[in-house]
């Protein structure tokens, strides 16, 4: 979908800010029509068919919201934009509720505000067109693709190019970003019909995982009483998924560079050679340069897998992001627990967007299956967390009122710890409104590069302003 292929239909009864708006859109390609009248916007949406609405909240003929649901009644399945003024965000997070896709407040301060909110949208529908593509492909244990993907389209991008190719793909990202759920979507998007097989590197004793890998004869060794096959062999005309490559032993390295070259591989104990055409993928969370220095990771075997390597960012890069899958992990886990889903507040998710997740997604997963368990709120398990866990305490901008550009500078002392004890932990709000007057001030009041501080969005960022009478 390139920008032009995408409509905009913009409403407001000030002219002045369709025009804005409008001139901004048109510069980025965006295909973009105006209106001042929510009669005419309900015409519009049959005739030019936008792909996104952006739509003033309050208006003489009816809100925002009244056109929504109007709209929506009438088949419109695009993202939906409110903009709003300050005095009615909370009108605004109401929306998003009830299916709205997110919200700009006006007047605009600086047009990459738009610009990277409608970047979203187009994304946005990029991965829910995905979705219809890729029908009955995906597992139904896997999450849906837009969960997957939220906050990495980039990656995405990647993906739907590489995986209906045979080329190598090597993932790196720190534990818990998702890696071993990025290749069975490659796998599921490929066009293989052999099984996708799975096999941790770092979990195997060296001395099992060449049988592992490439199988065994009966008698090769002590306890082998019968032959087995592979993880290569079973993993023919499949993907196989090599989770911490970094971690496989040098002597094992040696033997997967042959069938990275030739295809080809012994059992152990076994004479007879054998083919495979396994796809394959592999991850790490490990430095493989640093690896590689240190001589514990073969170079050339590096540049055999580093055909098309994709990076994944980890979660507190990707803050807007878990919302998304923070409520998908909510629904599943309260399924699994046989509760009823928390009703997690609009606080509730900024405290969340708060935390740095060293343990990433999984971290996330684990915080909110023991907040259903418990009955708590999620963000108060963070902060119990936080204060028993002092590696991680004077770190997170949670705890400390920091960024996290200024916490990864900070001093610990020699044994690797912090120096901050109990009795300098205070009130959340206290902090979280300290840190952000410290981000105003370092950057003069320039909210967008306050809010890239903070880690936070834009719109987190007006509406903690408002909440502490910051503005």
């Amino acid at each position: 979908m390139t920008n032009y292929n995408f409509r905009v239909l913009i409403i407001d009864d000030e002219p002045s800010i369709t025009r804005l708006l409008s001139r901004i859109l048109k510069k980025e390609g965006y295909n973009v029509e105006t209106t001042t009248s929510c009669k005419d916007a309900m015409s519009k949406v049959r005739s030019f068919a936008p792909n996104l609405v952006i739509s003033d909240l309050k208006m003489p003929e009816m809100d925002g919201l009244t056109l929504f649901d109007r709209i929506k009644a009438d088949g419109f399945s695009g993202d939906f934009i409110i903009l709003t003024a300050y005095g009615t965000v909370e009108n605004a997070v109401e929306a998003m509720k009830k299916g709205v896709f997110d919200y700009l407040i006006k007047p605009l301060r600086d047009p990459d505000e738009l610009r990277v909110i409608v970047s979203r949208a187009l994304e946005h529908q990029r991965l829910r067109s995905s979705e219809k593509i890729l029908g009955q492909r995906l597992s139904e244990e896997l999450p849906p693709t837009n969960v997957i993907f939220a906050g990495m389209e980039e990656v995405w991008e990647q993906v739907s190019n590489v995986a209906s190719t045979d080329a190598t793909v090597l993932l790196q990202g720190e534990s818990g970003t998702g890696k071993s759920l990025i290749a069975k979507v490659i796998h599921a998007l490929s066009k293989r019909k052999g099984p996708f097989v799975e096999i941790n590197c770092a979990a195997i004793p060296e001395n099992l995982i060449e049988s592992e890998l490439f199988g065994h004869e009966k008698g090769a060794f002590t306890g082998a009483h019968k032959q087995k096959k592979g993880k290569f062999e079973l993993a023919n005309l499949g993907t196989i998924f090599l989770d911490e490559i970094g971690e496989m032993p040098l002597g094992a390295q040696s033997k997967l560079l042959r069938i990275l070259q030739e295809r080809a591989f012994e059992r152990v104990g076994g004479a007879v050679t054998l083919k495979t055409d396994a796809r394959i993928v592999a991850a790490t969370n490990q430095d493989i340069q640093e690896r590689i220095r240190d001589r514990l990771f073969r170079e050339d075997l590096y540049y055999r897998l580093n055909v098309f390597p994709i990076t994944l960012p980890p979660l507190r890069r990707r803050k807007e992001a878990i919302s998304i899958i923070g409520a998908y992990f909510i629904e599943t886990i309260s399924k699994k627990v046989g509760r009823s889903p928390k009703d997690m507040s609009g606080q509730d998710w900024e405290m969340l967007k708060l935390y740095s997740w060293p343990g990433n997604i999984r971290e996330l997963h684990n915080v909110l299956e023991r907040a259903a368990i418990l009955n708590a709120s999620p963000s108060k398990l963070i902060t119990d967390t936080l204060k028993t866990a002092p590696n991680n305490t004077a770190q997170d901008p949670l705890i400390s009122g920091m960024s996290l550009q200024e916490a990864d500078g900070m001093d610990t002392s020699s044994d690797g710890s912090n120096n901050v004890g109990d009795n300098d932990v205070r009130p959340l709000k206290e902090i979280e409104k300290d840190a952000i007057k410290k981000a105003l001030k370092k950057t003069g009041g320039h909210r967008k590069k306050t809010a890239e501080i903070l880690g936070i969005s834009i719109r987190s960022l007006h509406y903690k302003l408002k909440e502490y009478g910051l503005n």
